[in-house]
């Protein structure tokens, strides 16, 4: 859990932006799931909090949150020191809320607060006005600690775990299903709070669909086997995706050669897209870097298929901000964690994607 200090320093963080300039406090207003906002400002890694509110104010640093009875125990356990919890068990507790930010200008996250909400807050607490904060977080949040960094590191190794485990168990005649079953029991057992995402599982020509999800497809002999994964450490994601044969004897498997040529290819464009990675570098670059490599690999056999961005922000969030793309033109930051994951997918036979989470230094990118 994070400290006092720390839960400051991101409430000035966020107030310092241009987004929040003339606001006098913030108000996350959770629905039936969290803001992933509430959960940076208060590291909660137990309870639900569905339809809490917490209050950021600039004067003092001070933050309030609003809960029900059924979490006000749990917000105990886990506050910050400095931390007011307030049990709205009445309409008086309410009404204090209202006193806070009436007739005051206020920041709310935009891109999740539902517009129903938007509207029942500026009927009930009568804000001067309501001004999205969104951006501002999302710049705060692009850059992450040690101890973010080390969460979304617990999370890989758990991850790439479970891969070996889950490849360990394929066996001819199980289903994309059963493989994914496989995967998600493995990483609660390793010590992962859950998946980060719905698990992605390919057999054979599924391959082809970056984002198939898992059914009732059989594993035969030499088919590609794609896995598209992540577990949940202590509110952080982690995103992995291996791609490999079921089978090694390139003398039965159909197409051995074809299908190793791009598991090879995607994997040194991986490589050459990591190493293009550093602080200052253009966002664009590395993306750029891995499609070159594909669109030339093999006589050009390969242009076009390589259809999605080379990767995306990681953090509470698996998609967490700005990504690797071709029209990314903000420069990379060190403390940024970054996927990269270029995909070669050709339909009716199958691809390949993989997929790693690295930090940006000033020298290079880590794989975590």
């Amino acid at each position: 859990m994070i400290g006092r200090k720390v839960q400051k320093d991101r409430l000035h963080g966020v107030f310092a932006r241009k987004e929040a300039i003339g606001l006098n406090a913030i108000l996350l207003v959770n629905t039936n799931s969290e803001d992933p906002n509430f959960v940076y400002m208060t590291d909660f890694t137990s309870g639900i909090f569905e339809s809490s509110m917490l209050l950021l104010e600039r004067r003092n640093g001070t933050v309030t949150l609003f809960t029900s009875p059924l979490e006000y125990g749990t917000a105990m356990a886990q506050k910050p020191k400095g931390m007011t919890v307030v049990n709205v068990d009445s309409k008086t507790k309410l009404d204090l809320l209202k006193r806070k930010i009436s007739g005051k200008a206020i920041g709310i996250n935009a891109d999740f607060l539902p517009y129903g909400y938007y509207l029942r807050i500026k009927k009930r607490y009568a804000p001067k006005k309501l001004t999205s904060v969104s951006d501002a977080f999302t710049a705060v949040r692009l850059v992450k600690s040690d101890a973010e960094i080390a969460r979304i590191r617990k999370g890989s190794t758990i991850t790439k775990k479970a891969i070996e485990i889950a490849r360990k168990s394929l066996r001819e005649g199980m289903t994309e299903k059963e493989l994914a079953a496989i995967f998600e029991n493995a990483i609660r057992t390793l010590g992962a709070d859950g998946t980060a995402f719905s698990t992605i599982v390919c057999f054979g020509k599924n391959a082809a669909l970056p984002h198939h999800m898992p059914d009732n497809t059989k594993l035969k002999y030499g088919d590609f086997v794609l896995m598209d994964v992540g577990a949940k450490v202590d509110n952080y994601c982690s995103d992995v995706t291996r791609t490999f044969l079921f089978g090694s004897d390139r003398k039965t498997i159909p197409d051995y050669d074809k299908k190793m040529a791009v598991i090879s290819t995607v994997k040194e464009a991986q490589s050459l897209a990591i190493k293009s990675i550093k602080e200052g570098v253009l966002a664009n670059k590395p993306h750029m870097v891995a499609q070159e490599h594909i669109e030339r690999a093999n006589g050009g056999i390969y242009k076009g298929k390589f259809t999605h961005a080379l990767g995306h922000s990681v953090g509470i969030e698996v998609h967490d901000g700005p990504g690797l793309w071709p029209g990314a033109k903000f420069r990379l930051k060190a403390g940024t964690v970054t996927s990269v994951e270029p995909g070669i997918y050709i339909e009716g036979f199958g691809g390949a994607r993989i997929e790693d989470d690295v930090v940006v230094t000033k020298n290079g990118a880590a794989i975590l």
